[in-house]
C-alpha cells in the first residue's frame, strides 16, 4: 500500500513527470509505475491532472474572476449535504465545493467571465436553492500560492514600501 501513497505523492508534487523518473523517485520500476497508476486512475482514485496557472502572468483580460463563496444550510428530514452538494457540483461555474467545519458549511469556487456573471451565478442558480440560507462571495483578487506552489516574490505589495 505504501508503494502506492508514493506514487501519489510524486504525482501530487508534479504530475508531469515521466514513469522512469517516479520510478527513481520512490525505488519502484517502471512497470510497477505504470501498474500503480493505471490502478489508480481506473479505481477513481486520481480524478484528473490540472495546470496550476498564476494568472497574473497571463496577457491581460484572459484572467477569469474568481471568488469563494461560504454556504449556510439547512438541512431537513429528506435532505443530506450530499443531496445539496450533488446539485450544487454540476454546475460549470463551480470549481470546487467542501463541506467544511466552522462559520458555515461548505465552501465553493466559483469562476466567471466578469465580476457580475459570478455575482449573478450566485444569485440566480445558487441562492434559491432552497436548503441555502446564506451566502457570503469573497472575490480573489490576488494568489501568492495555489496547491503548494508559490507565485512571484512577493515584492509587489505596495504596504511593504511605506515608510513610517
Amino acid at each position: 500500500m505504501s508503494n502506492r501513497k508514493d506514487v501519489l505523492a510524486v504525482l501530487r508534487e508534479n504530475a508531469r513527470q515521466s514513469n522512469a523518473d517516479i520510478a527513481r523517485q520512490t525505488g519502484l520500476t517502471e512497470p510497477e509505475v505504470e501498474r500503480i497508476v493505471d490502478e489508480l486512475e481506473s479505481e477513481g482514485v486520481v480524478k484528473g491532472y490540472t495546470a496550476i496557472v498564476d494568472w497574473e502572468a497571463v496577457e491581460e483580460g484572459d484572467e477569469p474572476v474568481r471568488a469563494t463563496v461560504e454556504l449556510n444550510v439547512t438541512l431537513d428530514r429528506e435532505t443530506s449535504y450530499i443531496d445539496i452538494a450533488e446539485r450544487i457540483a454540476k454546475f460549470p461555474q463551480v470549481k470546487s465545493l467542501r463541506l467544511i467545519s466552522g462559520d458555515y458549511d461548505f465552501d465553493m469556487e466559483v469562476e466567471g467571465d466578469s465580476m457580475s456573471e459570478v455575482s449573478h451565478f450566485v444569485s440566480d442558480k445558487i441562492a434559491p436553492i432552497p436548503e441555502i440560507t446564506q451566502t457570503v462571495t469573497h472575490y480573489i483578487m490576488e494568489s501568492y500560492k495555489e496547491q503548494g506552489i508559490e507565485f512571484g516574490d512577493g515584492s509587489d505589495d505596495d504596504r511593504l514600501s511605506i515608510s513610517p
